[in-house]
């Protein structure tokens, strides 16, 4: 098993932390739906209340397992080169979920999300934050950076987006993230740990639902297609 299947696997298992992460961006959450990057569709099930979902990701075994939470409707899907199974379709929202950051050219794939929007269509989006907590298990899973927010906004901006809000998340898993890869040194996110984090973060995460953290392992920011 890759680094990177045996990360979603892992965070298969944060069920809370997932739902609550949905909740920050429901409201947004219409009509037509991509899902970007759908992994083994950890959040693909969840989105499937809100509308009909579309889902994308570069991985065959993942599409395939999808396919039968989407009624089919997965398939091939690359925001870099804007290759998709879809065709010319385009989508009410966008759910773009710890994708970005696995893309190398960053810039025009948030370019291509925003030809894919209706015209106000919103685009969700949640990438790793702080550059200085980059480590061996950001490298493992296939990261090529993690971002400041000041970065992130102004990719953004530049594509033709209005930016509606945006915030740091998940201090809890921040601190745990910072010692696994800086003090453990280690090198893929272990399941005990997610046990861990899975019965810390109900009683924690709620506070940041009144005050955005200092600290967070994501930002989330979501956007506004402009006419």
């Amino acid at each position: 098993m890759s680094a990177g299947t045996q990360t979603l696997e892992s965070m298969s298992q944060a069920v809370w932390y997932n739902r609550w992460t949905l909740d920050k961006f429901k409201k947004y959450l219409k009509g037509d739906i991509l899902e970007v990057g759908c992994g083994i569709g950890n959040f693909t099930d969840s989105l499937n209340e809100y509308g009909e979902i579309y889902a994308i990701d570069i991985d065959n075994s993942y599409i395939n397992k999808v396919k039968e939470l989407v009624y089919g409707r997965a398939g091939f899907g690359d925001i870099e080169t804007g290759e998709y199974f879809f065709k010319d379709k385009k989508f009410d929202t966008i759910v773009c979920l710890n994708v970005l950051e696995h893309i190398q050219k960053d810039e025009v794939a948030v370019k291509n999300l925003y030809k894919l929007l209706k015209d106000e269509g919103h685009l969700i989006l949640l990438v790793p934050v702080h550059p200085f907590m980059f480590g061996k298990i950001d490298e493992s899973i296939g990261h090529f950076r993690r971002y400041t927010k000041e970065k992130i906004i102004q990719e953004i901006n530049d594509a033709g987006f209005k930016i509606i809000l945006s915030r740091k998340l998940n201090f809890l898993g921040a601190i745990g993230w910072w010692l696994a890869q800086k003090v453990f040194k280690e090198k893929t996110i272990k399941e005990s740990n997610i046990q861990i984090f899975n019965i810390l973060a109900p009683l924690v995460l709620p506070l940041e639902d009144i005050i955005e953290p200092p600290l967070g392992t994501s930002i989330l920011v979501i956007a506004q297609k402009k006419l």
